[in-house]
């Protein structure tokens, strides 16, 4: 194997680089960027530049010494055996890292909708951000809570409208039902069970027809992975490039990383495409190893953080088909008026499945290290938040 490509510029591409460095590999690497920017962090977009800390999320890595060809603003427009079709034409390779992340969903309507995905995305709509602006925020989920959380801080009034019964209804089912009150202590109009019909100059027009006048429009409903480019190349495509547990393709010498990879995972017995910053810095250590013929396994307990008003919201683990366990009373005032209180998921066996600490930085820790091991748990335990969740633990 003498020349690797990897087709992305994110997190997840840059890790796979310095990955091949450190295994020794010493034939040529060429990184392709769609964008024009040198590779950044995403997750500081919502939690710092939206918010005015920061200007640049830059990746600290020196492309330089890692002799790779970086080229940026080339994107990737096919695939077939051993060639990359690009926007600058053919690129031969001997391996091959797919790391394409994923795109934002837009909704229909001839209205401006500002997204969440570029450090120009982020800075363009931090400028709109300002004291007396009308935002509408589609979506209550991690973003649209974070969107919310900079917009209300910047003094703009904002609605946030959200199709299912709660926030973070994806994310966490019933449970995100506890943060809704977070946005009407900070003076967020949120409208649940609303649909949005389309999104219009001024506004956007909701399912029963109703309207919201608005001077700024964000849409965050989530995300789908960015592979149009691979079909027809014989790569097997279900939400994602699917990929074993060594995050091998189905065609050799081809591996995927990041928000793109829809992996299988032995912990949790099913495929999982986890769209956070801590599966781009984890999975291309074990891609890199596969494309280099070693047989590392890749089974993370996944791993997910947001910032949104004035509370730390951490998740570790993966939930489907557990039963949950409320850990404290989210409606108690805690320190400083913060609520602390979590919520656990078992499986059948009373391992841990997942773990939510709402600033409990410390269940979250714990919890993560059960998941990995695998201890069985005494659930009445787990429901008193005075117990350290290690000493839930059944001798």
């Amino acid at each position: 194997m003498n020349h690797v490509v990897v087709v992305g510029a994110g997190l997840a591409g840059v890790r796979s680089v310095e990955a091949l460095r450190a295994r020794g590999f010493g034939g040529t690497i060429t990184l392709l960027g769609e964008e024009r920017h040198r590779p950044y962090d995403r997750p500081p977009l919502s939690k710092g530049v939206l918010t005015g800390k920061t200007d640049s999320t830059i990746v600290d890595s020196d492309l330089d010494a890692l002799e790779v060809d970086f080229r940026p603003g080339v994107s990737a427009k096919g695939l077939h055996t051993g060639v990359v079709e690009t926007t600058e034409g053919e690129l031969a390779y001997d391996g091959l890292v797919v790391a394409t992340g994923a795109h934002p969903i837009r909704l229909r309507g001839d209205g401006h909708q500002h997204v969440l995905r570029t450090i120009d995305d982020a800075l363009a709509l931090r400028a709109r951000l300002t004291e007396g602006a009308r935002v509408a925020v589609i979506g209550a989920g991690w973003i649209g809570a974070e969107v919310a959380t900079a917009a209300r801080k910047a003094g703009s009034t904002v609605t946030v409208v959200e199709a299912a019964g709660f926030p973070l209804a994806t994310a966490l089912g019933p449970v995100g039902a506890h943060t809704a009150a977070w946005y009407a202590k900070a003076g967020v109009d949120l409208r649940v069970g609303t649909t949005v019909a389309s999104v219009d100059q001024g506004g956007i027009t909701l399912g029963d027809g109703s309207t919201v006048e608005a001077d700024v429009i964000v849409t965050g409903v989530g995300v789908r992975p960015s592979v149009e480019w691979l079909a027809g190349s014989g790569i097997a495509l279900d939400n994602g490039v699917v990929t074993d547990e060594h995050l091998r393709t189905s065609l050799p010498d081809v591996v995927a990383v990041g928000d793109c990879a829809a992996w299988w995972s032995h912990r949790y017995g099913r495929r999982l495409r986890v769209e956070h910053w801590d599966t781009a810095m984890g999975a291309p250590e074990v891609a890199v190893a596969a494309l280099l013929g070693d047989d590392a396994v890749y089974d993370p307990v996944p791993y997910f953080w947001s910032e949104q008003f004035d509370h730390m919201v951490q998740y570790a683990g993966h939930h489907d088909g557990a039963r949950l366990i409320l850990r404290g009373d989210p409606a108690a005032e805690g320190v400083e008026g913060k609520p602390r209180w979590g919520a656990c998921w078992t499986n059948e066996d009373d391992t841990l499945a997942a773990v939510l600490a709402v600033n409990r930085p410390r269940d979250l820790l714990q919890g993560r290290r059960l998941i990995e091991s695998g201890q069985r748990l005494d659930v009445r335990r787990l429901a008193d938040p005075a117990v350290a969740l290690r000493d839930c633990t059944v001798a």
